[in-house]
């Protein structure tokens, strides 16, 4: 069963109980309200009847009366206390062959004559003998039977139009809850069939849970856009890149099989060469893992750091690694709320680059001013042709070919770097002059 008809079913049948309970409820509480209106009205006209009969001493006389009493629809009848018939009057044929069946210790009955409900009303009255009668009046409630006529269709119109208004509610909730769901199944088979990561198009105003499916099946749909793209990138880059090493691996093994045994020289250059290029293919392929790392894997775990202090042990541990000179200016502490093994990451690797590309000292200062704090590493190397420097975070991309073979880079660093700063929301700049130096600013905002 489709979604939209349970909704129409459940519904309908849920608005038709609904209504039934109501109109039952109302139908018995007005019949309960006419009948004791009109008991209390007869059962005064009955007290004023017995009060007349006590002052006749003549049975002709009591006709009279009953007949001066009697309710326009219905009659009144006498009885003797030998259950003997003393008098009957009436207005209708035929109610003097009605017997009210009375409960025990009640003096009111409420029947049925003739498909009509009937009133009848018994209290005990001294007749013109002496003796104690009981006076039974009668009252057909025909104005009562009308109004309940006239409420039964008042009700059943209410329940049809109801119906009716239910149906129409059913089928627009149907429409709003199911169309949704329907562009999500079109979408997601479009998407099977041609390959692709097709979106829906959501409100902007939207704030149901429709369109909040919607916003959340866009991003579901653009963050597996994002994965693919990146395996495809990493595929496409590994095939590319890897052509290089592999060729050279090949070449110095050929190399080696054919002069290698016989010449120590060829032999030890070729060993050399495979081993370089080996440990530059391994280099490559973990930063190049690192890149292809999913958003859910890179989350940020926000902590209060003090980043002087950080860069202070990141350049410790350069100064340990390498024995090179790696100078700070600026004081501490300085605080901020970032992600401190990511900071530590992207330290990391500018330092690294700066060392690889510069023989002198490389000097690095933090300042920290009221829009965030600013880490400015500067090495005075070569420097970067001004043509380059838009380009020097894009993958794979060498200032000099020559230069980073040389010093085992793989033009994958600035592109890591370039990620871990986005994902710590924070801003690489470059400066750079041929012949004078580098300098990386990271500069992170306050939170």
């Amino acid at each position: 069963m489709k979604l939209k008809t349970k909704i129409h079913l459940f519904s309908t049948v849920l608005t038709l109980v609904i209504l039934s309970m109501m109109n039952v409820g109302i139908y018995i509480l007005f019949e309960k309200m006419a009948f004791d209106t009109e008991y209390k009205q007869l059962n005064i006209e009955v007290d004023e009847l017995i009060a007349a009969l006590s002052k006749v001493n003549k049975e002709a006389d009591a006709a009279t009366i009953l007949r001066t009493y009697i309710p326009t629809n219905g009659g009144i009848r006498v009885i003797g206390g030998d259950e003997q018939l003393k008098l009957f009057v009436q207005t209708i044929d035929g109610v003097n062959d009605y017997y009210p069946n009375f409960k025990e210790g009640e003096r009111y009955s409420i029947g049925a004559f003739q498909g009509t409900p009937i009133l009848t009303v018994s209290k005990p009255v001294i007749w013109v003998d002496g003796e104690v009668a009981e006076v039974q009046t009668m009252k057909i409630l025909v104005d009562v039977e009308k109004n309940l006529d006239f409420l039964r269709l008042i009700l059943l119109s209410v329940m049809l139009v109801g119906m009716l208004l239910m149906t129409a509610s059913s089928v627009t909730l149907g429409k709003i809850i199911t169309n949704p769901i329907k562009k999500l199944i079109n979408t997601m088979s479009q998407s099977r069939l041609s390959g692709t990561y097709e979106k829906i198009v959501v409100s902007p105003n939207g704030k149901d849970e429709m369109a909040q499916m919607g916003i959340a099946f866009n991003e579901m749909m653009g963050q597996l856009e994002q994965n693919y793209k990146k395996q495809e990138q990493f595929v496409s880059d590994a095939s590319h890149e890897l052509k290089t090493p592999l060729t050279v691996i090949e070449s110095y093994a050929k190399l080696l099989t054919r002069h290698g045994f016989n010449n120590t020289a060829i032999a030890e250059e070729s060993v050399q060469a495979i081993v370089n290029e080996t440990a530059r293919m391994k280099e490559m392929i973990e930063q190049m893992l690192l890149l292809a790392k999913s958003n859910e894997q890179n989350k940020r775990h926000l902590e209060k750091i003090d980043v002087f202090n950080l860069v202070e042990t990141t350049l410790q541990s350069m100064r340990t690694a390498y024995d090179r000179k790696f100078l700070l200016n600026g004081q501490g502490p300085i605080y901020a709320n970032t992600d401190v093994e990511q900071l530590r990451q992207l330290l990391f690797i500018i330092l690294d680059n700066a060392r690889k590309y510069s023989e002198k000292e490389i000097k690095t200062t933090v300042l920290e001013d009221e829009k965030g704090i600013t880490i400015s590493i500067l090495d005075y190397g070569n420097g970067i042709p001004k043509k380059d420097l838009e380009h020097i975070f894009d993958r794979f991309y060498r200032v000099d070919e020559a230069r980073n073979r040389k010093t085992g880079g793989t033009g994958l660093g600035m592109a890591i770097a370039k990620d871990i700063a986005m994902r710590l929301t924070a801003e690489l700049k470059i400066e750079s002059a041929v012949g004078f130096g580098t300098t990386i600013h990271i500069f992170i905002p306050n939170t």
